[in-house]
């Protein structure tokens, strides 16, 4: 069964927006697994752990 996966808006600069979309392109995949990957990449990278939608338990 595949991953569910949500859907959210970002707001960036064109010419950002438009190097991604080429950079996606040439590697021949979609923006949204190019998207999911860097986030992951840095995430991991940086040592910060996914956020869970679970709430703790208050005390």
């Amino acid at each position: 069964m595949a991953e569910k996966k949500t859907q959210f808006n970002v707001y960036l600069p064109p010419e950002l927006v438009r190097a991604v979309k080429h950079r996606c392109i040439d590697e021949g995949t979609s923006l949204s697994s190019f998207v999911e990957r860097i986030l992951g990449d840095y995430l991991e990278k940086n040592d910060a752990a996914p956020a869970t939608t679970e709430k703790e338990p208050e005390q």
